[in-house]
């Protein structure tokens, strides 16, 4: 869906799985500096947004996520987690109840998989599933924003600034009054600075909840039974996840950034040596420099110098070994 922002000066398209809505408005660092300062807002609008109504709402998903919420309160944020019945992470719903309703923005266009799910597990329960990707579009606020949000939007708001679910009619009104606006890159920036995972950028097919450090912020250990579970309590319980997320600050002499995906190596064993891990975000932070996240095997050093493709990276740990 593509964004009528995409209109402001200086707008440049994203790309990718970000396509729809501005990659900047053509000064990165300076959209980076504003969103830290808690100015501005980013236009998430490409993104699935779902909601569920109807009584039995939070019993209901209690049942299905990975996060304890049959006693959420109203207006309190909290995300959370669908895995495959092998723990492998399908979804992330970043989500809050306005006390009738439960609103959830999710990556772009996973939003009918998502709903599909849902769907075949109704059974009798009282819950209405909606996409209103076509009618509400996420904002972002950063934090220490003191924007104010209109009064038709659901609110979500976390340490790291406020989501807003805006009926789309109303994005380019907003816009006018709570800008600067900032791109999708300025946010991928600040995101990878906090080491919070990302769907689909951190995660492949096999990856499990304990690899991101997403036990406790979206995995609840003292909940019953959800599809997964089992993985999740015999990892907390009995073993170690086989890799780990690291922050990876590369070598700023470099011109180009490794690109997601590329192989990370110990630089002690060269460019022939075996593969130990992958970059999944890599971005150009307006004081860090260049930076990235990666996912690499649990047993790595800690100290070990990297080389991810012909780039040297130092490694700082996200998740303990």
């Amino acid at each position: 869906m593509k964004s009528p922002l995409l209109s402001l000066p200086g707008a440049v398209p994203a790309e990718g799985v970000d396509e729809g809505v501005a990659a900047h408005y053509g000064d990165l660092f300076r959209e980076q500096r504003a969103l830290a300062d808690g100015t501005g807002f980013v236009d998430l609008s490409h993104r699935g947004v779902v909601t569920v109504t109807g009584d039995d709402r939070l019993s209901w998903l209690h049942l299905l996520l990975t996060q304890h919420v049959s006693d959420l309160p109203a207006g309190q944020a909290t995300e959370a987690l669908i895995l495959s019945a092998n723990g492998h992470i399908e979804h992330a719903l970043y989500l809050v109840d306005d006390g009738t309703t439960v609103w959830a923005h999710v990556e772009p266009g996973s939003q009918e998989a998502l709903i599909a799910y849902l769907e075949s597990m109704k059974f009798f329960y009282r819950v209405e599933v909606a996409d209103r990707t076509a009618d509400t579009a996420v904002v972002h606020l950063p934090a220490g924003s003191i924007a104010q949000a209109p009064a038709s939007a659901a609110v979500r708001e976390t340490p790291y600034g406020r989501d807003l679910f805006l009926p789309r009619e109303e994005l380019e009104a907003f816009a006018a009054e709570a800008g600067p606006a900032a791109g999708i890159l300025a946010h991928e920036a600040l995101r990878v600075e906090q080491h919070r995972p990302r769907l689909g950028f951190e995660t492949d097919h096999r990856t499990i909840p304990h690899e991101l450090g997403w036990i406790g912020t979206a995995v609840h250990l003292q909940k019953g039974c959800y599809r997964g579970q089992e993985t999740v309590a015999r990892v907390q319980n009995l073993g170690k996840p086989p890799r780990r997320l690291v922050f990876l600050h590369l070598d700023g002499s470099e011109v180009h950034l490794p690109p997601n995906g590329a192989e990370i190596r110990l630089a002690d064993d060269g460019p022939d040596g075996r593969k130990i891990g992958f970059v999944t975000t890599s971005v150009r932070h307006h004081e860090l420099g260049p930076v990235a996240l990666a996912l690499v095997k649990r047993n790595v050093p800690v100290d070990a110098r990297l080389m991810a493709e012909d780039t040297a990276a130092a490694q700082e740990t996200v998740v303990e070994p």
